[in-house]
């Protein structure tokens, strides 16, 4: 980046802010997130139409100035970016840590604008025509082994090794954790409990003195000496997104997955190696991919869970039908044995009908007919004993009847239940009542399986439509990026050559004057008016006969020989061989 300059400025939002460079047919976008990150980025971001003060102010100090350094501000997570030279130099300072902020200065470093003005503790201000305080920033990045004995020493026992650590250095808590590791500690080690401060001290300084090696390292990928670069080179920082699997709900039995970004890391730390990820040529590429990508990956999520609630609620339906055929059965089951064991035990039930009648009639109070049928069950009487509980208020009662007949291999043995009595009736009665209760469930359930089928097939409908609904949703908000070669006719030819071809006379004059580069070749069908086809050949090797067939061709199908089902053909020349202007003594005719 350093060396080119800036095209334009747009804000996404308050705190985020593209910067446009370029150098001559290079071009590259600067993202900066107050608080949060910096990275080039390969993806369309929507910008604010109008944009805001801040950078507007951006644009009048910056734009066409140059990139000439990068820089980190002590080991702190502040970023100077300088444009331009001397006194015509600016600078933006982007803070990574904590709320964050973005401010621009003047050479001098006096600030012009400012994010988030505001006054630290220790009473710095940070405010317009203020000097930005550079001398704040820490300049190591760990702290003096007697300090972290001391802090290791006084840690409560159960503390996390790493949480201590972590004020102390300038490393993060993902650093930590891999050095951590690497030097044999077990993951999340505990002070009292699987760390002891006396005896593990000294391999934590070897781990902690390990992290300040790779700090060091990966800086060095910004050397410029060759043995430095040979060092580097074996230290090459690359970019991982650690993910996690997540199962996608399928109505054909069949398991699918999605894949979630977690994180992003500079190298494959200890802790992340037997968990998914995916890896960049570079932390650059993993930054970008990851942001850009996080809308796409709450559209996934929120996709994955309305497709899990669809389908929980199609289950539901199965469910509930399904328990309320088994209830129904059951109550049937339930109301036969019942009427089974009143017809088996008729003398019994009609003498509890009887007592308890009689007592009625003779107008003995509730109190009295409860205290006569505890003073007959004391006394052992067979009636009595069988009545479990008077229910006056409803004119029922409720008797323990047991089969009989169980002793006999000829009878169906039935198990002993309670049984309602209703007062009112005999025990034949009673009996024909519980078998009109199990013929009513019978007809329920009937019905009920009848009404089953409609029911999930509305219920397998509606869920089909819901999960069609969230896909074409799902589908329009992750639209693609559209790439500039769209606009016109293209194809990738079978040697990996994007081909392009102008869709009208316009299109064949822009592809001509603005994408015709050296190493290219231009194809043309033998008929006026034809395509322009240019074959892009960044490398400058030799086009191979296939790719140029195959231009050749796309160059004849563009043009009225198509429509007009003729034969014709076609040519090609270098890029160099092609001008606007006719040779000395000759005319172009309009």
């Amino acid at each position: 980046l350093v060396g080119m300059r800036v095209n334009q400025i747009y804000d996404i939002d308050h705190r985020t802010y593209l910067i446009r460079l370029q150098r001559s047919e290079e071009k590259s976008v600067l993202l900066l997130e107050s608080g949060n990150r910096i990275h080039t980025t390969a993806f369309e971001w929507p910008k604010n139409t109008a944009p805001s003060g801040f950078s507007m102010k951006m644009r009048k100090h910056l734009k066409n100035k140059r990139l000439e350094s990068l820089s980190q501000i002590g080991t702190d997570r502040i970023l100077d970016l300088q444009f331009g030279t001397g006194e015509a130099a600016y600078h933006i300072i982007l803070e990574l840590y904590d709320r964050g902020n973005i401010v621009l200065t003047d050479h001098e470093m006096t600030i012009l604008n400012i994010l988030r003005p505001h006054t630290e503790a220790d009473k710095i201000r940070f405010a317009v025509k203020e000097k930005y305080p550079l001398d704040r920033a820490h300049t190591t990045t760990l702290s003096p082994p007697e300090v972290i004995r001391e802090k290791l020493t006084s840690a409560k026992v159960g503390d996390p090794v790493k949480k201590i650590l972590n004020p102390l250095t300038q490393f993060g808590a993902a650093l930590i954790d891999h050095v951590l590791l690497a030097n044999g500690f077990q993951h999340n080690c505990k002070i009292g409990k699987t760390f002891n401060v006396e005896n593990d001290f000294d391999r934590v300084m070897i781990a902690l003195r390990m992290a300040d090696d790779i700090l060091n390292e990966a800086k060095m990928t910004r050397s410029k000496t060759t043995e430095q670069n040979e060092m580097a080179e074996n230290f090459r920082i690359r970019g991982f997104i650690t993910q996690k699997k997540e199962t996608k709900p399928s109505q054909n039995g069949q398991e699918e997955f999605i894949m979630t970004n977690v994180d992003f890391h500079p190298m494959l730390f200890e802790q992340f190696k037997n968990q998914p990820f995916k890896e960049f040529d570079s932390f650059d590429a993993a930054v970008d991919e990851y942001f850009s990508t996080m809308e796409g990956q709450k559209l996934d999520i929120k996709a994955l869970q309305q497709e899990r609630e669809a389908l929980k609620k199609l289950e539901n339906v199965r469910k509930d039908h399904d328990q309320r055929l088994m209830g129904l059965e059951k109550t049937q089951e339930d109301d036969k044995k019942k009427a089974e064991l009143i017809t088996r035990n008729q003398t019994l039930v009609d003498n509890a009908i009887l007592a308890i009648q009689s007592a009625l009639a003779n107008q003995m109070s509730w109190p009295d007919i409860h205290a006569l049928l505890n003073d007959a069950q004391n006394k052992g009487d067979v009636v009595a004993r069988a009545i479990k509980q008077l229910k006056l208020e409803k004119n029922h009662i409720s008797l323990f009847l047991t089969d009989p007949y169980e002793e006999s291999d000829e009878e169906e043995k039935l198990q002993p239940m309670l049984v309602d009595i209703d007062l009112a009736q005999s025990a034949f009665s009673n009996a024909t009542r519980y078998y009109n209760m199990k013929r009513s469930a019978a007809k329920k359930q009937q019905k009920t399986i009848e009404s089953h089928g409609k029911a999930l097939k509305s219920a397998e409908r509606k869920t089909k439509q819901t999960l069609k609904e969230v896909q074409a949703i799902h589908s329009i908000n992750k639209a693609r990026k559209v790439y500039w070669f769209e606009k016109f006719y293209w194809f990738i030819s079978s040697e990996n050559y994007l081909v392009i071809g102008g869709r009208d006379m316009q299109q064949n004059e822009l592809i001509v004057k603005r994408y015709l580069r050296a190493g290219d070749i231009y194809v043309h069908a033998d008929l006026t008016g034809a395509s322009s086809v240019v074959i892009k050949n960044p490398s400058g090797d030799p086009v191979p006969p296939k790719t140029l067939a195959e231009a050749g061709t796309m160059a004849v199908t563009c043009s009225v020989a198509w429509e007009a089902k003729v034969v014709a053909g076609a040519w090609w020349v270098n890029h160099d061989q092609v001008s606007k202007t006719a040779p000395t003594g000759e005319y172009l005719t309009t």
